[in-house]
């Protein structure tokens, strides 16, 4: 899961402590033996605020998964020749120089009837819409193509901070072709071999000068903007029969025509005397010619709105067996840090044995999610429309749910009294004391005298959701462990 969200909007160097809370903190990590540098990283790691977003563009085939996996510097993103190859994520967390920054990887594109600079225009677009700064990577061998000037276009009406990348060049005799793309007009061209890393660093460097510290807040102002919900989901499983429902009138277009995209519509509806900013994700329909390249812009759209919003509603059709997709969009929503509400949409059209088999499904397929507000909803009749505001108000809740020190410590230490680690290789780690480092979603640092293991992880999530209730959030753990020539007798 990336923390996206700081705590309070703020700029606090404590993360969600504040002076006299960290004060004593420090005081009881200086007792038990810790570095005080090192429990100031593991605090402002965990609390940090919205990571900066680079997005990486460009046409097809210039070498952007190559490049991506060598920022993040593993192999994640899928490198392929074929262009539209589908991705499960599109989106991967990397550190340059000690500062950690989000990669967005917008991928190669099918070249569709519509023509070339459409497709990758608008996946384009749309990627470098939600990033903080660019990188623009040209194929340095071919020089600057006419798809490549259309992309030059767009990234000037966006007004982004631009890095421009020449790719693929491999040695001192590819340095001229760099050079060439100077005319592009966006500053100095960074040779690069992304295949062996070649230019690579200066390339970052430029990077982190370009991006910010930490992107603007986009909701949660101190003005008190509306609440921001997405709604997300498959195609077809019926978003903007929801979202009309929900306005009571027709604002979005529901139609079965394939090959439509459309960009997502931000509607400001009261519900409930609330006034909530819907961002609806629907419009995605597949041409069979187009099946993966739609696939993957549907993931990078429904990634863009998720990264948005405070809370994503999770629309299911509960007339059908929950999909694969259904889980990666769940799985998409929980590594965003987002408040979560799952809304089982058709429940109308169910009878007794389709209720009996779902419930089985849910018990399974949706395990990781157990702790999430659940509504049975019709979106085409309305029923239990109601519901749905208490839902989003309870996951919001739980989202900003913040545990004093002094409260979460006094509950680790009635965990490590009841329910000791088990013994491994005759040693038996326990928790030493923790904090809670931010919210939205909530953050906690356990510092250990040894590895916690990931089922103990687990049950400690578990207990703090049984006595602090914490629903319809993700709860993100992360453990410091002592180490030994720290410790002070």
């Amino acid at each position: 899961m990336n923390d996206q969200i700081h705590s309070d909007g703020s700029d606090h160097e404590h993360g969600a402590l504040g002076d006299a809370e960290y004060a004593e903190f420090m005081e009881l990590a200086a007792q038990e033996g810790f570095d005080p540098e090192e429990v100031e990283g593991a605090i402002g790691a965990a609390g940090h605020g919205p990571l900066p977003v680079l997005a990486v563009v460009g046409r097809p085939n210039v070498g952007k998964s190559t490049l991506v996996n060598r920022i993040i510097g593993r192999r994640e993103a899928v490198v392929q020749d074929k262009p539209g190859v589908t991705r499960d994520r599109v989106s991967y967390e990397a550190e340059w120089a000690g500062r950690r920054f989000k990669v967005v990887d917008t991928g190669g594109w099918e070249q569709d009837v519509l023509g070339l600079d459409a497709s990758v225009a608008a996946q384009a677009e749309y990627a470098i819409s939600t990033a903080d700064a660019v990188v623009f990577v040209v194929d340095a061998t071919v020089g600057a193509t006419d798809t490549d000037e259309a992309v030059v276009r767009l990234l000037r009406k966006a007004k982004k901070p631009v890095v421009l990348c020449a790719n693929k060049v491999d040695g001192q005799s590819g340095e001229a072709d760099a050079t060439a793309l100077w005319s592009l007009g966006l500053g100095e061209p960074h040779p690069v071999s992304s295949l062996h890393g070649r230019g690579t660093g200066d390339m970052l460097d430029a990077v982190l000068e370009a991006l910010p510290e930490a992107p603007a807040q986009t909701f949660g102002t101190a003005l008190g903007g509306p609440r921001r919900i997405a709604l997300i989901g498959r195609p077809n499983v019926g978003k903007s029969s929801l979202l009309n429902k929900v306005a009571n009138e027709d604002r979005v277009v529901v139609n079965e025509l394939a090959g439509t995209t459309r960009d997502p519509v931000d509607e400001l509806i009261e519900l409930g005397g609330i006034t909530w900013k819907f961002i609806d994700t629907a419009g995605i329909r597949r041409k069979v010619h187009l099946q993966e390249g739609a696939d993957y812009y549907a993931s990078l759209r429904t990634a863009a709105a998720v990264e948005k919003a405070e809370v994503a509603v999770i629309l299911i059709d509960s007339s059908e067996s929950i999909s694969v997709q259904d889980q990666r969009i769940v799985t998409m929503a929980v590594e965003a840090g987002r408040a979560i509400v799952i809304a089982f949409n058709k429940w109308d059209t169910l009878d007794e044995e389709r209720r009996y088999y779902l419930e089985r499904e849910i018990d399974t397929e949706l395990a990781q999610v157990a702790w999430a507000p659940r509504v049975n909803v019709s979106a085409v009749t309305g029923r239990h429309m109601e519901k749905l505001v208490p839902a989003i108000e309870t996951a919001i809740e739980g989202w900003e749910t913040r545990i004093p020190t002094g409260r979460l410590n006094a509950f680790l230490g009635e965990i490590v009294a009841s329910h000791p680690h088990p013994v491994r290789g005759g040693k038996q780690p326990r928790i030493l004391f923790g904090t809670q480092a931010g919210t939205k979603p909530p953050r906690f640092v356990l510092f250990s005298s040894g590895f916690l293991e990931h089922g103990y992880r687990r049950f400690v999530e578990r207990r703090l959701r049984e006595e602090f209730g914490f629903e319809g959030t993700p709860i993100h753990i992360s453990v410091r462990v002592r180490e030994k020539r720290g410790r002070k007798k």
